[in-house]
């Protein structure tokens, strides 16, 4: 593994453990234009390192108490079901359509969380919904999230944070730590219809599992520092940006796009952005803390 991607690797799990989200939709690229993977054997290696990676960053948020088990077990049991068909199906079906479907998706739920009132903030609780159609809404949009995670190797924590916040009522840290569950449990039941016709590279998916982790680590000691609406805005322009991302290259755009910028100024850019969220808010935890 090389430093590039070690870094990135690292990036990509301060994101999924500040954001719950985020991983995976951007390990695939970093695996096929960095490490130079083919296409399925890039889905299956994401699923593996992003799967290990959320359900060791879910840890620090389930003893913080933001981890609602009951929504977690509801849209995590639809999901793993979704996901091995869709990591079969996945052997067959061309994934081309269903990442222009997903994109749009994600611009929807993006736009969401970013017109979402900041009264919703404070008025949410984490507290576990238990109406009985909340969870069935919840279950049903599971199965959705988790055949796109095993046909495309997105684990779904765009849209499962919006659903956990939009539908089951859960505040964003608490659906950020409940999606880290179901990230996990999305990846392992892809990975289990991947493994029937891919074979994993273990030793690079190692060295990018344990990039991760570390990074995570680092996101999810940064997610409860930072005030609420601020972590919705930043997650849903960073969901907007990899949607837009997505409708450009799927949409024949990848000409115009290598020509904008190389992979590694891309890389550069999205370090940025992430940069532009997290040190503000690092410099008023640092002005607090005095």
């Amino acid at each position: 593994m090389t430093l590039e991607i070690g870094i990135a690797a690292v990036v990509i799990g301060v994101l999924l453990g500040m954001l719950g989200g985020g991983g995976s939709i951007l390990t695939v690229p970093m695996l096929v234009y960095m490490a130079h993977l083919e296409p399925k054997a890039a889905i299956a290696t994401s699923l593996l390192a992003v799967g290990s990676t959320s359900a060791i960053a879910m840890l620090p948020h389930a003893r913080l108490g933001n981890v609602c088990w009951r929504a977690g077990a509801a849209f995590g049991t639809a999901s793993m079901v979704g996901a091995y068909g869709g990591g079969r199906l996945a052997a067959w079906l061309p994934g081309h359509l269903l990442l222009l479907l997903f994109a749009g998706m994600m611009l929807a739920t993006g736009g969401a969380m970013l017109f979402r009132r900041q009264k919703a903030d404070e008025e949410s609780a984490n507290t576990c919904p238990g109406n009985v159609w909340v969870l069935l809404a919840i279950a049903l949009q599971g199965v959705v999230v988790g055949a796109l995670t095993g046909l495309v190797g997105a684990g779904g924590g765009f849209v499962v944070v919006p659903a956990l916040c939009l539908l089951g009522g859960l505040s964003m840290r608490a659906a950020i730590g409940t999606s880290l569950l179901i990230i996990a449990a999305n990846s392992f039941a892809g990975l289990a219809g991947y493994l029937s016709h891919v074979q994993i590279d273990l030793q690079l998916a190692g060295a990018v599992t344990a990039a991760t982790i570390s990074g995570s680590l680092a996101g999810s000691w940064l997610a409860p520092r930072v005030s609420a609406p601020a972590l919705r805005r930043g997650f849903a322009l960073f969901v907007i940006a990899v949607a837009v991302y997505l409708l450009q290259r799927e949409l024949n755009a990848g000409e115009f796009i290598q020509r904008l910028a190389s992979p590694c100024q891309l890389w550069t850019g999205g370090i940025v952005l992430a940069a532009a969220v997290v040190l503000p808010q690092l410099g008023n935890l640092w002005r607090a803390n005095r």
